[in-house]
This record gives C-alpha cells, sequence and structure tokens, in this order.
C-alpha cells in the first residue's frame, strides 16, 4: 500500500510543479495532496517537500492557517483570467464557455475567502 501512496505523491507533486508553469492547473492543492500521499509512505519525500524553499511554506500556510498567501491568489488570478482570454480568442464553443466561467468563478471565489496566511513575506524573514 505504501507503493501507491508513493505512486500518488509523485503524480500529485508532478501535476503541481507543472502547474506552476501552466495556469490551467492549480499548484497548491497538488502539493497538498502529494504530502498527505508521502506522509503515508516516505517520511523522507514528505520532509523533503515540506522542507522545499518554495514549496514548503504554501503546504505549511494551508496546514496551519488554512491560508492561501496573496501573491499565490493574484497569480491564480491572473492565470484564470488567462486561460478565460484563450477561450474567447479561440472562440471556444458559448456552452463551454459559460461552464468555464462557472466552475473558474468558484474556483476565485474559494481562493478569495481563504484568509492571506498569517504574516507577508518581508515580515518572516524579520524585514519591515
Amino acid at each position: 500500500m505504501r507503493f501507491l501512496w508513493m505512486i500518488g505523491g509523485s503524480i500529485s507533486l508532478g501535476v503541481g510543479v507543472i502547474g506552476v508553469v501552466l495556469p490551467l492547473l492549480p499548484t497548491t492543492p497538488f502539493l497538498i495532496l502529494a504530502a498527505y500521499c508521502y506522509a503515508r509512505s516516505s517520511k523522507r519525500m514528505h520532509d523533503w517537500l515540506l522542507s522545499h524553499h518554495i514549496f514548503g511554506p504554501l503546504i505549511e500556510d494551508w496546514n496551519r492557517h488554512g491560508a492561501i498567501r496573496r501573491s499565490a491568489k493574484i497569480l491564480a488570478t491572473l492565470s484564470i483570467a488567462f486561460i478565460f482570454a484563450i477561450s474567447f480568442l479561440l472562440r471556444v464553443a458559448t456552452p463551454i464557455v459559460l461552464i468555464q466561467a462557472a466552475v473558474l468563478s468558484a474556483v476565485l471565489v474559494f481562493i478569495w475567502t481563504r484568509p492571506d496566511g498569517p504574516a507577508s513575506d518581508g515580515a518572516r524573514s524579520g524585514r519591515t
């Protein structure tokens, strides 16, 4: 069973990493799923993911505060707007655009109703 959790964690991590550069995929939920899977399969991979300088803080913010950093919210919003604009440029069928608008709006509502996190990045590093 640990092997299946490891595969799930690795797939989730891969999709999360792709989501960093591909606006269609969200990064943070896949990283949280990867951490969950790794916690059940590999202490080494779980510790690596939580201590990663980019991914670790996103997971910690969610685990401790149910929060999504404002910078991640802004990036997600811009990515969603970009995807929606591409749909218009490609003249995607109206029913598909309406479904896309409903789903992406729900995602934005969820993202923007989460807290921003405990402190700004500057305050965490001792700068004001």
